[in-house]
């Protein structure tokens, strides 16, 4: 806008993301934003460090600070989510879920607001930099944007790679939990099921069972030396199946 400037800028405050739109001048630079932003600071800091020469320098330095608070969210989550991750190799609660969730969607919400800025101001900028009247020193702050903005968006999405892998380490643990689940019953069920078998049939009153079992040798033969025989039996197929070395192997 000849010695003006004025845009829309996505920045990171919070929870949260705040849009300010700036005017910039050769001596002055007004933002307006709805509620609290994270920049003020940051660019004041800024501005008196850089002491930028001409609006132009000021429009990239607070593009700049603006990717600024997208890198240092992206990277907090993404130490948050591996620092998570670690967690739940060592004990697994249910709470865990609920915090992946909300990185997660933190990652989304990030991944949402810079990528469509990025591709419209990658849009302006090469559109001007095709212009041969395009000074080279801001071709140079151009380029240097387009790449910082590609870095960042990286770190964003290494974010959703990352609680993408701890949702996938989370579902790995509970389904390990399950398989052990699943082989103590397997192991109860080949040691008992045979037993209630046993007990089941010689329970019914059968003429045979009744007439034939009259002495007490034959009692304790088949009541206690069959069930032992069987429960001797299924022991050796639990260490023939190595059901029961896999259980302990896990534990």
């Amino acid at each position: 806008m000849g010695d003006r400037a004025a845009f829309v800028v996505p920045v990171v405050h919070g929870d949260r993301i705040a849009h300010i739109h700036i005017v910039v001048t050769e001596r002055f630079l007004a933002a307006v934003h709805r509620g609290r932003a994270g920049l003020d600071r940051s660019l004041t800091t800024a501005l008196r460090h850089e002491r930028p020469e001409d609006t132009v320098a000021v429009l990239f330095l607070l593009l700049q600070e603006a990717l600024a608070t997208f890198r240092r969210a992206a990277v907090q989550a993404l130490l948050e989510t591996e620092e998570l991750e670690d967690d739940m190799f060592e004990q697994r609660r249910p709470e865990q879920i609920y915090r992946l969730a909300r990185l997660r969607r933190r990652s989304a919400v990030l991944h949402h607001a810079l990528l469509p800025y990025l591709q419209a101001v990658d849009e302006i900028l090469t559109r001007r930099m095709m212009s041969p009247s395009f000074p080279e020193e801001r071709q140079r702050r151009a380029q240097g944007f387009q790449t910082a903005g590609r870095l960042v968006l990286a770190d964003v999405e290494s974010l959703q790679d990352a609680t993408r892998r701890a949702f996938g380490s989370y579902s790995s643990l509970v389904a390990g939990e399950q398989n052990g689940v699943i082989n103590r019953l397997a192991i109860v069920s080949v040691i008992f099921l045979p037993l209630s078998f046993i007990t089941g049939f010689f329970g019914m009153n059968f003429t045979f069972l009744t007439n034939r079992l009259e002495t007490r040798d034959e009692f304790w033969l088949l009541a206690v030396g069959l069930q032992a025989v069987v429960l001797l039996g299924s022991i050796y197929v639990l260490h023939r199946t190595r059901i029961w070395r896999r259980l302990l192997e896990e534990d």
